[in-house]
């Protein structure tokens, strides 16, 4: 199976209420701050939040750095999708 990593970018409150399995919490606002962290993740690495705005805003500022990435959409999507 494929790696990647699930970066879900919403705030830690709307983390703690459901997840995916896996997935690291690194919200919107910090993303810009944590953007070393991110890009040494393992590749590629797919965006998340609740409806998929978020995450495609990370997903195009870290496309735009080089980064393998994509948008996953909704946390639960994607739960459904890598389960």
């Amino acid at each position: 199976m494929e790696e990647y990593t699930i970066v879900d970018v919403r705030t830690p409150a709307e983390f703690m209420g459901g997840h995916v399995a896996g997935s690291i919490n690194i919200p919107l606002n910090e993303v810009v701050d944590r953007a070393n962290e991110i890009m040494n993740l393992k590749a590629p690495v797919i965006f998340c939040c609740a409806s998929g705005n978020r995450s495609g805003q990370a997903t195009a500022y870290f496309r735009a750095q080089g980064l393998d990435c994509e948008n996953g959409g909704g946390w639960m999507e994607v739960n459904m999708r890598f389960a």
